[in-house]
Parts: structure tokens; sequence; C-alpha cells
């Protein structure tokens, strides 16, 4: 660590942490990459149940490590173990001793001695932390991981609940969950695959006898009768069912318009010709264009889909066709292609869904295990995609009948599960498994799989949706016996997890950790706000609400309403029709709730978690950039709020557009700290120390790390932001003070151009006691200014070897300003100026003709500026500036 930076941390009073020091973002980073692809491998946890907006648990692992300890740190804090031997490391491995002289070693050069212990089982004692916007639970999970108790708080029930079942899967008996979800299956397992069977198509190719496949996905589509000819249209932008497999893979099985027949083409996007009825078309002509259009193809009429079904009050669907897996041809030997394929859907096919339909019409004690709710109106549902437009009122509308009955059929035995904590993660594996079993949900011909609801994070209607098996079989994606193993994964990596972490380009897992995941750990449904807490807790790390991003609540709805059959009554939260919507924190249109209503109960937030936090806490958080009016935002609000902000990290990013201007967004983690002390500065002194500030940042993070400029700028960006925030309230520019806002887009510009020129040299060695020679040249290694320049302009001599910096009464200082201002005075600088002005102040000469043709906000800026370094209030006054206020305000 730097002399400056120990020096900040002893005149703050409180003891510093790794992670105001450096973060390892390129380590982090590349296991996040690696984890975003994968995380059902990396941390199984984090899919059990959909949640939006997940951050890495790498990251938030990170986070922790570089939170939770910190320099008074001792060995008799904190516990170093060896993944799966579970005893303490002492000569063939790292130890506690190591670990606090590691705490020591990080800065922002070398932040890495720390993540020699990122895969080890760390154990930190007395800690607590807050996560006030728990979400999917990420920071909860991890913080816990390290022993530390761990709380959190979550409005949106569903978010609640999904992070409950996270914390409590590690004391969940594996065996015990995998016998219940027996018993499930053996309760209803037949009664719902009867409903996905079909007749298997090798029984008229070979000769065989006939018999049934598993249906794996059913493919419908929507119709609508002409408005001019009355004609039925089927609503397909084109008739591809799936990519070719196989020995196909080369070609498309597409639907032939005339015949029905699921045949094989080379060419999707040209003329082909049916293989079954010889009918030639051009698969890619479809009978829906762009803008939401359907064309007869029988009269040409164009008209709009939602007007269609608005005058037909709603739309027909058609079964046509079918995805199937054979087990009894696959056990026989066949070619894959012959036991798993795709085929017509025949009457059999529709028949079975008539069954269903039949029997769900009837068995009307079922229908309390569907939701009976309307769709409650919102911006997701009436202004971004109005779904009532395309025949969607209730919940249930956006399901087929035999969904309803096989999906209800399987709560009602889920509920008959006596032990509360194995209901619940069946409950979870149900829920999630919501996500590809509605008819909201259409099949991706190009990698041959099923789509879920929310892959637009909104509610768009598919035009020809696919039917998943609601139990499932041996091949198929969002089932949920696949959904149910998903959690089985979770429940198994929380009762022992490991790390993976990379070493040398390559992937490592660690053995298993002793403890499990959530220990000491509770989250609470409520309103944040609420939270009473004051100075309890060492570290507040999140991931905030982003004032446009999604709309939580609204999408969260679709969980909430069939979770609420099994959980009402049993928790707070699961007694309304909706998720809370009024008291989010964010902007809602369709509310009236605006981005300062966002940064009003943003600030209500960050008041609330200041007083929980101890005096020394620390608040560490994720957030989305997108350009310098949210950063000031953010700025505003947090200095606002009584924190400083003392560190910034970009989060797998390559930013390097940043550098050049451009807008970009991206994500960053924000280390703050409470503060009371503001001191008064002027913007141009304070605009030196961010200058040099960005100027050493980005040198030393250029020579000594491996980070896109982009990444070096964020840095930079968070260690001005600090030198900001000591001042925040008391920033003054030509007598006003100045916002955090215009603060931040003054940096912005700093750190994009990072030019320092003679002035900016001058006034740093005027600040310096006895500045020598060795300290100018110290200055202009991180400028723009030369020294020729500096020496021509007279700021400067050396005299008998002694270095003189020249003040305003110098001879030749006073000779060169007098020359320029004779001549034509445009290339004067401020500081020209000022010691022009002070010469003839001191010499009672008139100033107003001067003074009358200059900037004068820009010359008193400068002016402050050195009433500040020399302590001298003479050059205010010279231009009639009140200077009755503390020298110590200048």
């Amino acid at each position: 660590m730097s002399e400056q930076e120990h020096a900040d941390e002893s005149a703050a009073g409180r003891t510093g942490l790794p992670i105001e020091r450096g973060f390892p973002i390129e380590r982090v980073n590349e296991i996040a990459a690696k984890e975003g692809r994968a995380k059902q491998y990396y941390r199984p946890i984090y899919t059990m149940h959909k949640w939006w907006a997940r951050r890495p648990g790498c990251l938030f692992r990170a986070i922790s490590l570089y939170s939770l300890l910190d320099d008074e740190t001792s060995v008799e804090d904190v516990e170093v173990y060896e993944p799966g031997r579970n005893q303490q490391l002492g000569t063939n491995g790292l130890d506690a001793a190591d670990l606090v002289d590691a705490i020591g070693e990080v800065d922002m050069e070398n932040p890495e001695s720390l993540w020699e212990f990122y895969p080890k089982d760390v154990r930190v004692a007395d800690k607590k932390i807050l996560d006030p916007f728990a979400g999917g639970g990420t920071s909860l999970v991890e913080a816990s991981r390290f022993g530390a108790e761990s709380v959190g708080v979550d409005l949106n029930p569903v978010a609640w609940f999904v992070t409950k079942k996270e914390l409590d899967a590690g004391e969940t008996d594996v065996a015990e969950l995998e016998r219940a979800f027996e018993r499930v299956r053996d309760d209803v397992a037949d009664e719902i695959t009867q409903y996905y069977r079909t007749p298997c198509p090798n029984a008229d190719h070979d000769g065989r006898e006939d018999h049934d496949a598993d249906v794996m996905y059913n493919f419908w589509v929507k119709e609508l009768d002409c408005v001019s000819c009355g004609h039925t249209v089927p609503l397909f932008k084109d008739y591809r069912v799936a990519k070719g497999r196989y020995e196909n893979d080369d070609q498309y099985n597409c639907l032939c318009p005339d015949c029905g027949a699921v045949t094989l083409v080379e060419d999707w996007q040209d003329d082909s010709e049916c293989n079954e009825c010889g009918n030639q078309w051009v698969p890619e002509d479809g009978n829906v264009s762009r803008g939401g259009y359907y064309n007869c193809p029988e009269c040409g009429q164009k008209e709009a889909i939602t007007d269609g079904i608005a005058e037909q009050d709603g739309y027909d669907l058609r079964l046509y066709a079918v995805e199937y897996y054979c087990e009894d041809c696959d056990q026989q030997g066949l070619e894959k292609s012959s036991y798993k394929g795709y085929k017509k859907a025949e009457a059999a096919d529709k028949q079975l869904f008539e069954e269903a339909k039949r029997e769900w019409n009837t068995r009307t004690d079922l229908h309390e295990y569907v939701p009976d709710e309307e769709i409650p109106p919102g911006h997701m549902t009436v202004e971004r995609n109005p779904v009532d437009d395309h025949g969607y009122e209730e919940w249930t509308d956006m399901f087929n009948e035999r969904q309803l009955l096989c999906l209800s059929k399987l709560l009602q035995a889920i509920g008959r599960v006596s032990d509360r904590d194995l209901k619940e993660h069946l409950l979870t594996a149900f829920s999630d498994a919501l996500r590809t079993n509605c008819m909201m949900t259409s099949y991706d011909p190009t990698r041959n799989g099923m789509d879920h609801i929310f892959r637009t994070n909104a509610f768009d209607p598919p035009m020809y949706p696919a039917e998943n098996n609601v139990w499932g079989t041996r091949f198929g994606r969002g089932t949920f016996t696949a959904m149910f193993e998903m959690v089985k994964k979770g429940v198994e990596y929380a009762n022992a997890p490991t790390e993976r972490h990379v070493e040398d380009g390559e992937t490592v897992e660690t053995d298993e950790f002793a403890k499990p995941i959530g220990l000491n750990s509770q989250v609470y449904q409520d309103d944040m706000r609420n939270i009473s807490a004051e100075d309890e807790y060492d570290a507040v790390i999140t991931d905030p609400p982003y004032y446009d991003n999604i709309i939580y609540s609204e999408v969260a709805d679709y969980f909430y309403v069939w979770q609420k059959i099994l959980l009402e009554g049993e928790y707070p939260g699961f007694d309304r029709e909706k998720t809370p919507r009024e008291e989010s924190i964010v902007t809602n249109p369709y509310l009236g709730k605006t981005a300062e209503d966002f940064e009003h109960e943003m600030g209500q937030a960050l008041s609330v978690i200041n007083d929980a936090l101890k005096d020394d806490g620390t608040l560490a958080f994720t957030y989305h950039h997108s350009d310098e009016e949210s950063w000031g935002e953010l700025l505003q609000s947090l200095c606002e709020n009584g924190f400083e902000v003392t560190a910034t990290y970009p989060i797998s990013s390559d930013l390097n557009k940043f550098i050049g201007g451009e807008a970009v967004s991206f994500d960053i983690v924000i280390v703050a700290r409470p503060t009371d002390d503001r001191e008064p500065i002027s913007w141009n002194r304070l605009r030196r120390r961010i200058v040099k500030t960005a100027r050493k940042t980005h040198e030393s993070l250029e020579e000594n790390r491996d980070l896109a400029s982009g990444d070096i700028g964020v840095v930079e960006m968070g260690k001005c932001f600090q030198e900001y925030s000591k001042h925040h309230g008391a920033v003054r520019r030509a007598g006003e003070s100045m916002t955090a806002k215009a603060v931040v887009e003054e940096i912005y510009g700093i750190i994009q151009q990072g030019e320092r020129g003679e002035q900016d040299v001058y006034l740093d060695l005027r600040e310096e006691r006895g500045p020598s020679y060795s300290d100018l040249n110290k200055h202009l290694k991180r400028s723009d200014a030369s020294e020729e320049a500096m020496k021509e302009m007279k700021l400067f001599r050396v005299e008998d070897g002694d270095f003189l910096l020249c003040d305003w009464d110098d001879e030749k200082r006073q000779a060169y300003v007098q020359t320029r201002v004779e001549g034509d005075d445009g290339d004067l600088t401020d500081l020209d100026r000022a010691h022009f002005l002070r010469y003839r102040y001191e010499h009672d000469r008139s100033r107003e003709e001067f003074l009358a043709r200059w900037d004068e906000d820009d010359l008193r800026e400068l002016c402050e500026d050195l009433a500040a370094v020399t302590g001298d209030g003479t050059y205010l006054k010279m231009l009639g500036v009140d200077t009755t206020f503390a020298e110590g305000d200048w």
C-alpha cells in the first residue's frame, strides 16, 4: 500500500480494506466468463430457479473475500482449511498467518496476494453482512460460505422464496429429497405421461407391431380466418420445424403446407419439394410479415394479427407436428434418427389432446390447483406488449387444457408431501418448470430445442407455440423431472460446495468444502426501507435495482400466482393477487414512477443502509452504468446520504470505447464507506488532484496490470470519485457550489482527454514547500506540459544551482506577462492574467478595463486555487470577492 493510501485511511479514522486498495479484476473475469456459460457446473445452486440479472457467483465470492477481511484481522479472527481435508493448514499449505500477511500486501498494482485464498475454505469470525436487495440470493450464499452471519431482505415474495430455498438447501437431506420425488412420481407420473404418447412411425416403415413413442414436444400453430374471404390462415412466419440431425444435419425438417407432412429439404430458403406429396414451395415464405401482420394466401388480404384476434374473439390452435422419442426402438438398436425425430401430428395425437381436455373440464376438484387471477395491468402487460390484444386475460389463458390438467395433478401431489422443506424444494422445481410448460413458449428450429417464456424478459406471445412434456422423458428440456434434477444438484452442491478457478488457463475444481451453504443465514420478505438496524452490520453487499431495468414484480407474477397456491397462509407476502408494485424501487411508466422517483427512493434506501452499517462499515455493490448522467446520479445519491466512494472496478467488460468518448454500457463494482467529513475546496484545486490521481492510477495500472484501457478508465473513475467524495457539497466554482453531476461531467473529460498543462504543474509546485528541480521533473512526467514551455513562460529558473519557482512579483515573470498583455493577449493563460492583475493591485493601478474583457468565471476559479495553494486571499480581493470566510475554505 502506498503512503498516500495509508495516510488517507488514517485521516478517515477507519480500518483499511483490501477491496479499497485493489481487486483482482482479471482473475474474477476469467472465471466469470466460464461460469456465465456453465452455471449448472460452477454453481448449480443458482440454477434451482429463475431469477433475473444474476451476477456471477465468483464475483460475490471475491467481493466477500476482499471485504470481510481488513487491516486489523488477526490469526485469531480467521480459519483456513484445504477443501476436502477440513484440517487446519500448516507446513503443507497456506495458513491463517499467511492470510493475515496477504491482506496487507494487496494494492492496486498487485491485488493477487489474497487471491491465493479464493479456492480455500476461509472462515472469518464475527462478521455480519446485509443484502437489502437480496434478489436471487447470490451475495447471501457466497458470504455464508465465509462463516459470516448473512441477513437478506427482498420486497418480492418470489425472490424471497427462491433465496430461502437456496439458503435452506445446505441442510436438506438429498436422499430424503429423492424419496419425496419418488412418492410424487408414483402418485401422478403415469397419469401425466399417458397424455404424451404418439404412434411410433417405425411401425409403418419396418413392419414392426404398432406401439407408442414418448412425445417430447407438441407443435401448435395459431390460426385466424381471413377478414376478407374467410380462408383459415395459419400464422407461420416460415415453415421450418427443426434443423436436421445426425446424418441429415445439413438439411431442415419443414412442414408441407399442402399435405401437412414433416419433410426434409435441402435449403429452407429456396424452392423445395415435399417428399410425401410432391408439393413445391419455398419454406421461407410464411403468412406472417414484419410488424405483426398476416397475409391471406387465398386472396392476398393483409391484416394486423391483433385486429384479427379482436374481430373473431380469439384465435384457433392446430396441432401440426410432434417431436418423439421411442424407448422401445432405442432398445432394439435402431438408428438414432429413427427412434428420435419429427413427424406429422396424426389423428391419434389430436384425439389424445381431446381426451385430456375432457378430463380437465370434468375434474373441477383440480381447478383449485391452478391460478384463478386475471393478469394484472402493468407496463410489461399493457404498454410493452399488450397481452390482452393477443387474447390473454387470465393467467390460465397462457396454458392449454392438457397443461392445466397435468400441472394441477402435479401440484396437488406436491402439496401432499408432509415435510415442509422437501415440499418447497419440489415446488421450486415445479415453479421453474413453468418457464417451458405453457403456450407462451416456442421451439428454436436452429438449435432443436425449447425456448422459455422469458427469453426476451417479457410476455411475447408466439404465433406457433411448442407444448412440452410436463413430466418428461429421456430427452427434452424444461420438464418437471429435468427441473427436479437441477434442484437436486443445487441441494447436493449446497451440502458440500466446491470452487472452480483457473490455473494456467485450465479450470480446476477443488474438493468439497466441509461446511454447507446457508448456515447462520436468513432472509425476510419486506420493504428494505423498514430495516431498523443501526450500527449493526460490518458490510452491505448487494446488487441494487437499476432505474430502467426489467420490472421484476410484473414478470415474477407469472411464478407467484402458482407458488401462492401452496404458500398462501404459510408465509407473509403470499396473500395478494400480485407481487408489490408501488413499493418497488424502479421506474414504472404505467404507474407514473419516474427517474426522479427512483432517485428519491434510492436515496431513502441508501440512508437506511448507512444507518444499518457500523461507522467503519463497507457498502460494496454492483451497478449497471450507461452514461455520465447515471454516474452523476449515483454519486450524488451516495454522497447526499453520507457515503464516500473509495473504489470502482469493472466486471467482465472490454470497454475501449469508453476512452474514446463513445456511449457505453457496462457493469461495475462500487465500494463506499460512511463519512461525515466534508472539506470545502475550490474546483481548480480539486481538478488538479483528480488529474494527478487519474494519471497516476492509469500509469500504474498500465505498467503493472493486464487490463483493457476501458477497464483502467473505470478504476480511474473510482479514484477520482474518492477525491470528490471528501468534498461533496463544498466544491466551489466561481463562487458557486458544484453538483455531483457537474463534477462527473468534468471527470469524464479528464479521464478521456487526460490533459494537464503548464499551469497545472505550476500550481502543483506552488502547493509544495520548497519545490526542487526533481519535483518539477516528477510532475512533468505526469502531464502534457514541457520544461521548455515553462521556462519560456518564466514560471521557473535555475540560479547558482538553485531551483526558483517564480511568483507574480518576479521581475522576469512580470516582464513576460506585460509583453503578452501589450500584444494581442489572445494566448494569455489565466495564470498570466492573475499575475498581471496582482501586480496592478499591489501598485494601486486600475484593473477594470482588463476584468471587463477577460472571462471572469475562469479567472476567478484560478484565483480561488491560487488563494488555496498559497494561503493568500489577495488573489480574491483583487477581483472584488468577499474574503471574510475562513482561510480553510479556500
